[in-house]
């Protein structure tokens, strides 16, 4: 069974960081693309940030690079997202998410609870 669990989130000032955090399970984690998608109040689903499998292939929407960077452990299958320089307009749940395949724009079939991150002062 497929699991995936984010933490790290959490309410933070403007300017600041946080690492969220993405532990997987029940897969193969090294071979597919995972993702960080995001989700604002009232608004709909926001793709963040991908990270190719089996290779060391990124992407970013553009609100956030240059200040977020995605990495990931393939040891120890966990996923993570650096998260600096915060803005309020960063507030959302955050999701986990494991592509079909190892490119990351292949679309999601497993998805994390997700992790709320409030910036705000």
């Amino acid at each position: 069974e497929v699991q995936l669990v984010e933490s790290g989130g959490g309410l933070v000032q403007p300017g600041g960081s946080l690492r969220l955090s993405c532990a997987a399970s029940g897969f193969t984690f090294s071979t597919y693309a995972m993702s960080w998608v995001r989700q604002a109040p009232g608004k709909g689903l926001e793709w963040v940030s991908g990270f190719n499998g089996g290779n060391s292939d990124t992407a970013y929407t553009t609100s956030v690079k240059g200040r977020f960077i995605i990495s990931r452990d393939n040891a120890a299958n966990t996923l993570s997202l650096q998260m600096d320089s915060l803005k309020p307009e960063d507030t959302a749940v955050y999701y986990c998410a494991k592509a079909r395949d190892k490119w990351w724009n292949m679309g999601m079939d497993y998805w994390g609870k997700g992790t709320l991150v409030t910036v705000s002062s």
